[in-house]
């Protein structure tokens, strides 16, 4: 606190208790003997008013609550005879003296009338300054002319020189303080929002600002020094907590826009998270902004649509790669500074916002703190890995990749194709920024590939592979929670998932994706409108997606016709013939795992796709393993009874002909 404050605070709880003792006076003459030293007592009271006010380095805190809630002269001497209840132990002996009871201590309207000067009945009508702004407070009795009144806690204090956020937004309202450096290119977006509402006297309106875009962490650093710029304080909202009762949400306005008459402050809604599908909730949050005054700030992953505010809309985009670049350079300063050629492979790679850089080199520094030996490049891409994780656990699920190239057992040519999508995947910077192919256009960027084959040829495993050799992230996208019933709700949910994946370039997995990708509808009605206008949408954005996207298919000629000339490669995964079977049966146990006399050949004869082998291999174990014995053919004959079974399918003798 500087001595200037200090000053102020001096200054104003001496102007303070010069207007109490003005009022107290008042009281005072009420319970008195007309004598003739009142007109000088009330002189001399003026006097030190005004001496008072003098000494005021700025506006006391009455006197910017008068103003502020335009309040009139009777109306501020009621609000001084509140506060002096509480400030002075006189005013409830004058108060009850004047009642003549002794039990009626305190402050009403009618001792209010019948005492203080230039009164109106009306300052204590419900849309008056006094009620409507919470001021004071009404307490219950027979009678509104004798209820008592009482000074609200937070409008007290703050006559006193004491500034705090209301004690009734706390844990609903919270403070944004920390203001990071922000790249050059958000720096600007801050600087161009913080002109519009200096300009906005120009238009008689203030502006409300939206803030659009996935990246929560860049639009709160912008809002923020938004606000730093207007000399603004920033405090944050979730939407969620808005209630939807009419007198809660009514309540919470009227506080939170005293709050901004109050003190010089901003409020940046939250509406990031919100479920479209709520309606009763959008209503009450569209009501909130509609009725909301003062500095707004509105984060949201798309833009809504307000009808009766002016609102001017940004869009926050990920830092430049160069942007990208610095920062990595300045976070790495104090942990590797010579790394310039692996910041260009993190960068390549990773679309990160300036928050999650330095998450992920925080994160590093802590795993090389206990491990200094390891190799700095490959923590930093696996601590990037980490902080980029989407957060789509309502539409996708996340795989940990463990098979190699090893595990799949395909024909050379499909295994070369693999590759082939590895390297496209590994040196598209190359390609696209440094070759200039980017330069051509978005279209056809992106990397797809279809996985076609009967169920449990390998598909899932060939996604597995390619996030393991290639260390990112796979994501299987659950289609059951994407496909929605409700127009436009599927789109939306695509929209999620491509956005948020994009921060880490990880791999998505579309499993099954007949449902969703498959031939489009003839238009009979609005719903096949729909469909088509989610298909085309779902094509734009595999187009643009800068990572690898994986379908998977049990019937390709599913697959709409149009969709495939937009597919980068398309892998065949045929059902395996009789040596793929054998040699996925000699892979199919772990090293560990105890065989005796077990017939690779024999094994083969069984007419079942390698995701069917890796089932019975499974239940032919647990059988061993409850008999106490090492896994033989006799377990192995048990566990493909039960998966035929499964599968309605007869096991021949053909198949298991000469086990024993």
């Amino acid at each position: 606190m500087n001595s200037t404050t200090i000053d102020w605070d001096r200054a104003n709880y001496r102007y303070l208790s010069a207007a109490l003792a003005i009022v107290r006076g008042i009281l005072e003459d009420r319970t008195a003997t007309q004598n003739q030293s009142e007109a000088k007592n009330h002189e001399n009271l003026q006097q030190a008013l005004q001496e008072a006010a003098a000494a005021m380095p700025a506006p006391s805190a009455l006197d910017r609550v008068c103003k502020m809630f335009r309040l009139s002269s009777f109306e501020r001497d009621l609000l001084l005879l509140c506060a002096g209840m509480e400030l002075n132990g006189d005013f409830g002996k004058l108060c009850a003296k004047i009642h003549g009871d002794a039990q009626r201590a305190y402050p009403t309207l009618s001792l209010a009338l019948a005492t203080l000067p230039h009164v109106h009945w009306d300052a204590i009508a419900p849309n008056a300054p006094l009620r409507h702004w919470r001021l004071i407070q009404v307490g219950d009795a027979h009678a509104l002319t004798l209820s008592p009144l009482r000074i609200d806690e937070r409008i007290l204090h703050y006559l006193t020189g004491i500034q705090y956020l209301d004690e009734r937004l706390a844990g609903i309202i919270e403070p944004l303080q920390e203001v990071s450096d922000l790249v050059p290119s958000h720096q600007e977006l801050a600087e161009r929002v913080a002109a519009v509402w200096s300009q906005a006297h120009k238009i008689n309106s203030l502006p409300i600002v939206q803030l659009c875009g996935n990246e929560t962490s860049s639009k709160r650093a912008i809002a923020a020094r938004i606000c730093q710029l207007q000399g603004l304080s920033l405090w944050v909202m979730p939407a969620q907590v808005i209630p939807q009762a009419p007198s809660e949400l009514d309540n919470l306005i009227r506080l939170w826009t005293r709050e901004t008459i109050l003190s010089s402050c901003a409020l940046l809604l939250d509406c990031n998270e919100l479920d479209s599908n709520d309606t009763a909730r959008l209503n009450a949050i569209a009501h909130f902004i509609e009725r909301i005054n003062g500095f707004l700030i509105i984060t949201s992953r798309e833009r809504m649509r307000l009808s009766q505010r002016l609102v001017v809309s940004f869009d926050v985009h990920q830092p430049t790669i160069k942007e990208q670049g610095v920062v990595w350079q300045d976070a790495l300063a104090g942990i590797a500074p010579q790394m310039n050629g692996q910041v260009k492979t993190l960068v390549d790679q990773f679309n990160l916002s300036a928050a999650t850089i330095r998450a992920a080199c925080a994160q590093a520094a802590g795993q090389l703190a206990q491990k200094p030996e390891n190799d700095i490049g490959e923590i930093l891409w696996d601590a990037c890995r980490v902080q980029a994780r989407p957060r789509l656990d309502e539409l996708a699920q996340r795989i940990e990749p463990s098979g190699d190239w090893d595990d799949l057992i395909l024909p050379e040519p499909q295994k070369q194709i693999l590759r082939e999508i590895a390297a496209h995947v590994r040196q598209r910077s190359t390609v696209y920024n440094n070759w200039g192919f980017a330069g051509k256009g978005g279209r056809g960027l992106g990397i797809s590939a279809l996985f076609a084959g009967s169920s449990g040829t390998g598909k899932t495993l060939g996604a597995e592979v390619l996030a393991h050799r290639l260390r990112l992230d796979l994501y299987r996208i659950d289609l059951s929670s994407v496909v929605s019933k409700y127009i436009g709700e599927t789109e939306k949910n695509l929209r999620r998932v491509f956005d948020t994946a994009e921060q880490g370039g990880v791999i998505l997995l579309f499993d099954e994706a007949d449902a969703l990708f498959g031939k489009r509808s003839e238009v009979k009605d609005a719903r096949d409108r729909y469909a088509n206008i989610e298909v085309s949408y779902l094509l734009q954005r595999m187009e643009s997606y800068p990572g690898l996207a994986v379908l998977t298919t049990n019937l390709k000629s599913a697959i709409d016709t149009a969709f495939l000339r937009r597919i980068r490669f398309v892998v065949q995964f045929p059902f395996p013939d009789t040596a793929q079977r054998a040699e996925i049966w000699r892979r199919v146990f772990p090293p560990n795992t105890p065989t005796a006399d077990l017939d690779a050949l024999q094994l083969a004869r069984l007419n079942v796709a390698g995701g069917n082998i890796r089932n019975i291999a499974l239940n032919a174990a647990f059988l061993a393993a409850d008999a106490g014995e090492p896994v033989q053919m006799k377990h192995v004959l048990r566990a493909a009874q039960t998966e035929y079974t499964k599968l309605e399918k007869p096991l021949t003798d053909t198949e298991i002909g000469g086990w024993t």
